[in-house]
């Protein structure tokens, strides 16, 4: 239900379980893919993003339409800035 091209994002929770679940696979695979980055692919607003790249295995995000417009898009980098100093 909240697919890409959607325009609806996963709550945070959300993201954050699917995130673990990969990383947890991944892990299964082989132990040096546990620190594979994993990119939250859904759509991620400013008014998301701080939330989404809050979460333990959310390593970071593609953005889509929110990348077309310039103000929208620093607010999302400045969000993901935010969290990586925190």
């Amino acid at each position: 239900m909240w697919a890409i091209g959607t325009g609806r994002s996963a709550g945070a929770s959300q993201a954050q379980e699917m995130h673990a679940f990969i990383r947890e696979t991944l892990s299964r695979q082989a132990t040096d893919l546990a620190n594979t980055p994993i990119l939250y692919g859904g759509s991620v607003k400013p008014a998301t993003a701080s939330e989404l790249f809050a979460q333990a295995d959310i390593d970071g995000a593609l953005i889509g339409g929110a990348a077309l417009d310039a103000s929208q898009f620093l607010d999302i980098i400045r969000s993901a800035a935010f969290q990586a100093l925190s």
